[in-house]
């Protein structure tokens, strides 16, 4: 190949000359003065610099550390070894090209040659005549350095042909160069890089990649040697077809292409075009790449190029792009993410994260990936590497023994505790509020639902190809709990479920009310109806064979979710139930769930929980029975879970309901008893810091709300979850309505997950409720009844999801299947509108089924 080169002067009174070669590589700067050097040229174009004998060691490791690729230095001939030395100590090998005579080079000792070639990664030779390129060769090929040959002219191109075969390259003098085609007594630039390339193909073409700056493939085509000449010439994508001759890519489209670089591969017969591709790409398909869609990080800068050309006003990435505060905060809040994140992952998931929001930032700016990946490539040539100190406001471990520190001189000094934030809702007058937002108030806290679900999937994938091996692997992962069976089978042995007498009889009691309410709702008997003489329909109900019921776990114990989940499918007659759980810390089911287990007769209890039991369930396992449905509650995760598996149909499951966090609705007027009310609103707000509870006011007076108010502080602050119920009941609220019509309408659009009716004569409000998962009425029907042991189920739908899905129940469990028996009467009865029908829509083999029956009845009848 050839390295250009230009001296210093001359790169600075015309930089398009230096442009123009550095896109055939590496151009060598010569006649430079180190402590003069422009910054500019060595950090925008790929540059060695050749600095005269006097240059410091301190100048060189500057040149270096400013993004220099490498140096060349005349060669010491009378103090080799300590040159040699000095370098080896201060500068990397491979960034160091030394220079000599090649009189001189013939005249070295082979030691100190030796020594020399220990310290540079290659020599550049000056040869008075550019036949004599083999001596150099000669001389240096059985060292592992670079061969270069200057001659003060430039050599004919079959000589750096030659050359080049023999892994010497020519260093050619851009006074002797064109860089802007054929021009007399020079050389072309694009010619004397062709003359080093290889083709075995009989035209002589070489295949040539095309590339973005960031080396993704936009396509493949062909170059010659005129066309290599032309693209430098032009500065644009030029290519050989092989149909129409010369191609100037985008001449036509407007896809043109600026020229980056030209790179040869290892055996210098097949190109690289790094190119800067404008819209719509390289394709004549009007996309980028000839590959299909772009991906990773360059396919996220190209999609927020467009969006920050097209995002729709008032549109997320639209504020992103215009609001620098909200673009600062998602950045710094992912990067604690990040920090944050545990295992791989999780890991991955936030720096993708903080990726995203990164480029946001660079695109608003204008900044490119190009952009970014200069100063990489420039922090790659450091020679210097910094301390690696964070800054003073970033340094935590700094400040971290700093506390230590503060704390050893504090600890004698009186403990001042930060006041906690009070236990108090905020408070809302419907007549007082717009509809945007009254509105607001009917949203939930928003659930991350795509980021999940990519998160669910391959949790989800995992178990289906590899079973019970990967059940082991995420259990441990996610529960930290190191377990060497997935299942426990039936008949469970006794002593898994040794339970205290009190919690057995309550149990006991809790599942017969749970029982006698669900075996009503069960309606045994068919139903038969004669539609019209000689047509019978029937309906009957037969239970689904095998069901799978999630109990959350872990640190909880939650028998009453089992028995929910449990006896409907009992009651249903279901012939497989499997329970799902996740272990405790020591590995062991709660025996409170193995009893309840053992007494609707499950047949396997699975001991895992979150995306990986779903999935268990809904695939099946060497252990792990396959089941038809799965029902029970979860976190956001198990919920994604279930929507992913009943949203593949090769998994054929179904599910109970979509669920979210646990909420409350209290209706309750001036008859109404403060603490019984607070008492209800707290109880569904210790579930977690996303619960949400909602009081709508009827009518009360400001003292009357100020006793409830003082009523949530007083037996909130009281309870051990009280932090919990601290975060969640300030995302909750209070709204004051002017009456019961008013609170009714608010609450069906709310539609609950519990509604409680705090009043005299509520049941008389019952008829009202149009939206509610369940409904508990006056003031002794607290919602932790039916959490336990009233009898109804307390498996129900979330997040305004009562709109359209009941809770669990018998009917949950069982499919309802329909028969129809037509006697020759009924089918001559009913044929003719049949075939009518079928006519109409055009199915005729629907028409004909019925035609050819009708057929033989009305001959026989006539």
């Amino acid at each position: 190949m050839v390295l250009p080169s230009i001296s210093q002067s001359a790169a600075l009174a015309d930089r398009s000359i230096i442009e123009k070669l550095a896109l055939v590589g590496d151009v060598l700067i010569t006649q430079a003065q180190g402590n003069e050097f422009p910054a500019s040229i060595i950090q925008e174009f790929s540059a060695w610099v050749e600095l005269p004998v006097s240059t410091s060691l301190d100048t060189i490791v500057d040149l270096l550390d400013t993004g220099a690729t490498r140096v060349v230095l005349p060669t010491p001939t009378s103090s080799i070894d300590e040159f040699a030395q000095s370098l080896t100590e201060s500068v990397p090998r491979e960034r160091v090209v030394a220079s000599i005579a090649i009189a001189e080079l013939e005249d070295l000792e082979e030691r100190l040659l030796a020594s020399l070639t220990k310290a540079v990664a290659g020599v550049v030779v000056d040869i008075p005549d550019a036949a004599e390129w083999p001596k150099v060769s000669a001389i240096l090929k059985k060292y592992d350095i670079g061969l270069l040959a200057r001659v003060a002219g430039a050599p004919d191109l079959a000589v750096i042909a030659a050359a080049s075969a023999q892994n010497v390259d020519f260093v050619i003098s851009s006074e002797f160069l064109s860089v802007d085609g054929e021009v007399a007594d020079k050389l072309d630039v694009g010619e004397a890089y062709a003359a080093a390339l290889k083709s075995d193909r009989p035209d002589g073409l070489f295949p040539t990649m095309v590339v973005d700056e960031q080396g993704v493939a936009l396509g493949l085509c062909y170059s010659s040697v005129r066309s290599i000449s032309e693209s430098i010439r032009t500065g644009q994508g030029v290519y050989q077809s092989r149909a129409r001759g010369l191609w100037y890519k985008g001449a036509s489209s407007g896809a043109t292409q600026t020229l980056r670089k030209i790179t040869a591969d290892c055996d210098n017969d097949t190109l690289r075009f790094t190119v800067s591709q404008k819209e719509p790409g390289f394709c004549h398909l009007n996309t980028r790449t000839c590959f299909g869609q772009d991906s990773g990080i360059s396919g996220l800068a190209s999609l927020l190029e467009r969006r920050k050309k097209s995002a729709p006003a008032g549109s997320y990435t639209k504020r992103l792009f215009e609001d620098e505060a909200l673009l600062r905060s998602k950045i710094m809040e992912e990067a604690e993410e990040l920090c944050d994140a545990k295992d791989p992952d999780e890991i991955a998931w936030e720096a993708a994260d903080l990726i995203y929001f990164a480029l946001t930032r660079c695109t608003a700016a204008g900044v490119t990936l190009a952009d970014i990946e200069k100063h990489l490539d420039r922090r790659s040539k450091k020679v210097n590497r910094r301390a690696g100190n964070a800054k003073p406001k970033w340094d935590f471990a700094a400040k971290e023994k700093a506390a230590k520190e503060a704390s050893r001189q504090e600890i004698s000094k009186p403990v001042q505790e930060t006041p906690k934030k009070k236990i108090k809702m905020q408070v809302y007058e419907f007549s007082r509020i717009d509809q945007d937002q009254r509105d607001a108030l009917l949203l939930r806290p928003i659930i991350k639902t795509d980021e999940i679900m990519a998160r669910v999937q391959p949790i989800m994938q995992a178990v289906r190809s590899r079973g019970d091996a990967a059940l082991l692997e995420l259990t441990e992962k996610f529960d930290r709990v190191k377990l060497d069976k997935t299942v426990i089978k039936a008949p469970f042995d006794p002593a898994l479920y040794e339970l205290p007498d009190n919690v057995r009889i309550a149990i006991d009691q809790a599942y017969e009310n749970i029982y006698k309410f669900h075996e009503a709702q069960l309606d045994r008997s068919e139903l038969r109806v004669e539609t019209m003489p000689g047509v019978v329909c029937t309906r009957f109900f037969r239970p689904i064979e095998r069901v799978g019921l999630y109990v959350p776990g872990g640190t909880a114990v939650l028998p009453s979710s089992t028995l929910m989940l449990g006896v409907p499918a009992k009651v249903a007659g279901c012939s497989e139930i499997v329970v799902a759980t996740p272990p405790k810390k020591d590995g062991t089911v709660a025996p409170e769930v193995m009893y309840v287990a053992n007494k609707i007769g499950a047949s396997t209890v699975l001991i895992a929980g979150g995306a990986q039991a779903v999935a268990a369930m809904a695939y099946g396992t060497a252990n792990v029975p396959k089941v038809d449905k799965i029902c029970g509650p979860g976190n956001q995760y198990v919920t994604a879970a279930k929507m992913v598996a009943q949203a593949d149909s090769s998994a054929m499951i179904s599910i109970d309901m979509p669920a979210g966090p646990s909420e409350l609705l209290v209706i309750a007027d001036s008859t109404s008893n403060p603490a019984y009310v607070a008492s209800d609103l707290l109880s569904q707000a210790e579930h977690g810091v996303d619960s949400q509870v909602v009081l709508l006011a009827v009518n009360l007076t400001d003292a009357e709300l100020a006793a409830i108010e003082r009523e949530v502080e007083a037996q909130g602050e009281a309870l051990p979850r009280a932090d919990i119920v601290r975060e969640a009941i300030a995302k909750s609220f209070i709204l004051r309505v002017d009456g019961m019509e008013e609170a009714m309408a608010y609450s069906n659009r709310y539609a609950p997950e519990h509604l409680i009716l705090h009043m005299e004569n509520a049941e008389q409000w019952v008829k009202f409720v149009d939206n509610a998962g369940s409904v508990f009425v006056g003031p002794y029907s607290p919602e932790s009844c039916g959490d336990y042991a009233s009898g109804t189920n307390h498996t129900l739908p979330t997040y305004g999801y009562a709109r359209m899905y009941s809770g669990v129940n018998t009917l949950t469990f069982v499919k309802h299947i329909t028969s129809q028996m037509l006697t020759r009467e009924g089918l001559d009865l009913l044929g003719d509108t049949v075939t009518t029908l079928a006519e109409i829509e055009g199915l005729e083999a629907h028409r004909n089924a019925v035609a050819i029956r009708l057929k033989d009845i009305r001959a026989w009848r006539a």
